[in-house]
């Protein structure tokens, strides 16, 4: 099953972000975007890929311990940001990012001790992808929109370890469909 940890912001907070969004798809060129659905919207933490189903409780138990170690952090959605040039449009986080940081580095541990073949470390840019290209999209417009753009405070209390469900239907514009297949605790939540 394809899996990944995440952060998943709580239903208000996706409200507040969804009235940010739908301004955003207004401007110009807005339909040049593949705009993300709303039930999509998280902070991947660490991404796993394709993980046998013998794997998973042993994932699943390292990042028990990951969250274990990791005390609840407070977290806001806060301005924008683009990958590739315009390929990916998201919305970034304020707060205890350093924690988040290291929850991230965790997972990405909890991963490769559980035998996952993880890609290259990268340093963790906390983001949350709201739109996707093909192509490269002048995005400043939706940038300087995002610049001002926060939402309220909450307090990260569990990583998500998240499944992914692709597409496979042919349907232009239809999205993965995500579920959670474990959650865990944060520190002395747990």
């Amino acid at each position: 099953m394809r899996l990944f940890a995440a952060v998943l912001p709580p239903e208000d907070v996706i409200g507040t972000l969804d009235v940010e969004v739908g301004a955003l798809r207004k401007l110009n060129g807005a339909d040049g975007l593949r705009w993300t659905e709303r039930a999509g919207w998280h902070f991947t933490l660490a991404f796993y890929g394709e993980v046998d189903d013998d794997t998973v409780p042993e994932l699943t138990a390292r990042l028990g311990r990951a969250a274990a170690r990791t005390e609840p952090f407070p977290l806001a959605l806060s301005g924008g940001g683009q990958f590739g040039r315009g390929r990916a449009l998201w919305t970034g986080a304020s707060g205890d990012l350093r924690t988040m940081r290291l929850l991230a580095e965790r997972s990405e541990a909890a991963g490769r001790k559980a035998g996952i073949a993880m890609d290259e470390h990268r340093r963790y840019q906390a983001h949350l992808t709201v739109a996707r290209s093909r192509d490269a999209v002048d995005v400043r417009p939706y940038l300087e929109a995002l610049e001002d753009f926060r939402s309220r405070t909450w307090t990260v209390e569990e990583l998500v370890l998240v499944r992914s469900h692709l597409p496979r239907s042919g349907v232009p514009g239809e999205q993965p469909r995500y579920e959670a297949v474990a959650r865990r605790a944060l520190g002395a939540a747990g």
